[in-house]
């Protein structure tokens, strides 16, 4: 096949393999975090939730999943430390037992991290292979710290978005007339987030401008894009939210912004958590090929290969995740959910030009709690909540110690 040795070929189909079963579990469990809200607060209906996700999640991809796909190919542990042929070896092993737990979690409906799972399965590898010595400590301490920060930035951004809804619509005189009138400001402001996110340090700002915009360059052009299109898309908003007066219109405009914010949320999804699917990919390919590579084995190509497989899992399977995050954590409104969308999507972007591979189960269900927190404790279903979090607990020692198995059972045949 291509001329390669058969050692090269079967691990470069292993690995597609694996990566693209990997893709599959992203879709079916995280992906369905991007979603769930739009779902759980009737803004879109579950067929609509696949379509809209599967295209913006591929977007995001290709055309921003390359920063932490770097970080979860390498940042680890010293690459250089192992021979690369085990270092293929490694990578394999670690994509197959992230993708293992991630389809045990899916199958009992829990949100877990598919970020912990590959970074605990590329931890218990460069363990194994060249002890603790290989291991990037300050990278690991600082993506630890992303996981624990994540929820908390999200849970901290949701609680205040949605107490500032309160504030300025629900407790004024004329709430309808209130909430038409600040449609341009809310709009803009994610809008402004979304502009900011694709021109600033990505592949597509090369190709628009020749070169990367600096942060004040970005910022410039994203108010600009911000405030126009906030104020001009007021008027599409308004036209379609044509529901009962008071309370329910103010819930039908913002509607209409939680479909926006859920493509937001699912863009950002997709420009974060391929690498999990791509990284190990790319180690694996990049380590047992000693030539040049098929055209298709391109990161390019392997991000949207993993965005496809993504898009493929959400429509299989993602409706068990769904269930959990968008209607047992905490009752969601269409205001709530655009609060949880805008809170999760910011930190959630924000988190992918620093390069950090954080989690979108985490960040997700963090401003849903945050949400709900902000109507009191007794609007959040506590018992849902511990399931999950003992989840997220034990999801990086078992993709570890799964990978090492995996890892050693392979070796024996090297």
């Amino acid at each position: 096949m291509f001329g390669l040795s058969p050692f090269s070929t079967t691990m470069l189909l292993a690995g597609l393999a694996a990566g693209l079963y990997m893709a599959w579990n992203i879709g079916a469990n995280d992906v369905a975090n991007s979603m769930s809200t739009a779902v759980g607060a009737k803004a879109i209906t579950y067929k609509q939730a696949i379509v809209i996700a599967s295209i913006l999640t591929v977007a995001g991809a290709v055309l921003v999943g390359g920063h932490v796909t770097a970080t979860v190919k390498g940042g680890i542990f010293d690459p250089e430390a192992v021979d690369s042929t085990h270092l293929a070896l490694g990578g394999l092993a670690s994509v197959t037992a992230a993708a293992i737990w991630v389809t045990i979690a899916t199958w009992k409906s829990l949100p877990i991290s598919t970020s912990h799972s590959i970074i605990g399965g590329m931890l218990g590898f460069g363990l194994v292979a060249g002890g603790p010595e290989i291991i990037s400590w300050i990278t690991l301490g600082e993506v630890i710290l992303s996981w624990i920060t994540s929820p908390i930035f999200g849970a901290i951004l949701a609680f205040i978005i949605f107490k500032i809804i309160v504030k300025l619509i629900f407790d004024s005189e004329d709430p309808e007339r209130t909430a038409k009138k600040t449609t341009p400001f809310f709009l803009g402001a994610a809008l402004f987030i979304i502009t900011l996110s694709l021109l600033y340090e990505t592949a597509l700002s090369l190709k628009l401008f020749g070169r990367q915009p600096t942060m004040l360059e970005g910022l410039g052009m994203a108010l600009v894009v911000g405030s126009v299109l906030g104020y001009a898309g007021k008027f599409i908003v308004l036209r379609y939210a044509d529901g009962d007066n008071g309370i329910g219109e103010v819930e039908n405009i913002f509607r209409n912004l939680q479909v926006l914010t859920s493509c937001f949320v699912a863009f950002s999804h997709g420009a974060n958590d391929v690498a999990n699917a791509i990284g190990p990919v790319m180690l694996v390919v990049e380590n047992s090929v000693n030539k040049s590579l098929p055209f298709f084995m391109g990161t390019d190509y392997l991000l949207l290969m993993g965005g496809l497989g993504i898009a493929v899992g959400l429509s299989t399977w993602g409706y068990k995740v769904i269930k959990t995050v968008g209607f047992k954590v905490t009752k969601l409104t269409n205001t709530r959910g655009f609060s949880v969308d805008f809170g999760a999507a910011t930190t959630i972007l924000v988190a992918s030009k620093l390069g950090m591979p954080i989690s979108t189960s985490h960040t997700v269900v963090g401003a849903v709690f945050g949400v709900g927190m902000a109507r009191g404790l007794e609007a959040v279903d506590l018992s849902v909540i511990k399931k999950i979090v003992i989840s997220w607990l034990i999801t990086v020692p078992i993709a570890g110690i799964t990978c090492v198995f995996i890892y050693l059972g392979m070796a024996q045949f090297i």
